[in-house]
């Protein structure tokens, strides 16, 4: 299937375009790259969603069209429900590493039982070894910070967050007041409605600025920010 994006429901409406044996008709083709977006009860909803949106727009062109998008779930089951209520049905599971070539770490309000996962941990320390881009909304940054990822690069964090960031892991590069960083093959986000800007900004260093301009303005993103 060309650029699957994985379904997410809203209460009882299902949004999705492979769940439950609907699909969506695209061509039969196999999928060469997977950006895979790590979630769990209680994650902040526009952090995974905004990538969701942002890269299913672009699997649906024929210059992203053999990139997959897998929600990945921290625990067992197939559900997982966003801080804010949206079900997401979920397609591998970590205890399973599966191999992905961008890997994403969305937030929570409370890190601390992921920070405490070792399974989590040890899943993207190895994904970042072999890994085209390493990604964080928000503070997700704290889980790649803690698996070894952003030691000696410049990262940021939730918008008022960078202090602590800054306390717990004094090998990265903090950087304040600013929506997203890139360093090396690593983006960093302030996460919240900035999960948008981050994954156009990932996108268009995947693609080019012109085919990350087309899926901004498949969004009418220049309606909120003129200059991005």
């Amino acid at each position: 299937m060309t650029g699957r994006i994985r379904g997410f429901t809203v209460g009882a409406v299902l949004l999705s375009a492979t769940v439950s044996g609907v699909a969506m008709s695209t061509p039969a083709m196999a999928d060469d790259k997977r950006i895979g977006i790590i979630v769990f009860d209680g994650v902040l909803s526009s952090d995974v969603t905004a990538p969701i949106e942002v890269f299913g727009i672009a699997s649906k062109k024929s210059w992203f069209s053999d990139y997959e998008t897998l929600v990945i779930n921290v625990g067992d089951s197939e559900l997982i429900t966003t801080e804010e209520g949206i079900t997401l049905k979920v397609d591998a599971h970590v205890k399973d590493r599966p191999k992905v070539d961008v890997l994403l770490m969305p937030s929570s309000y409370d890190m601390d039982p992921l920070l405490e996962n070792q399974q989590l941990i040890d899943y993207i320390e190895q994904t970042s070894k072999t890994a085209e881009w390493m990604a964080s909304n928000c503070s997700g940054a704290f889980v790649l910070a803690e698996a070894g990822v952003l030691d000696g690069k410049k990262a940021t964090t939730w918008a008022g967050g960078e202090s602590g960031l800054e306390s717990a892991y004094p090998k990265v590069d903090v950087q304040y007041d600013t929506n997203y960083v890139i360093d090396g093959n690593v983006i960093t986000s302030n996460g919240s409605v900035v999960s948008y800007q981050a994954a156009l900004a990932l996108l268009e260093q995947m693609s080019s600025e012109r085919k990350a301009t087309e899926v901004r303005e498949a969004l009418q993103m220049q309606r909120v920010w003129k200059v991005m």
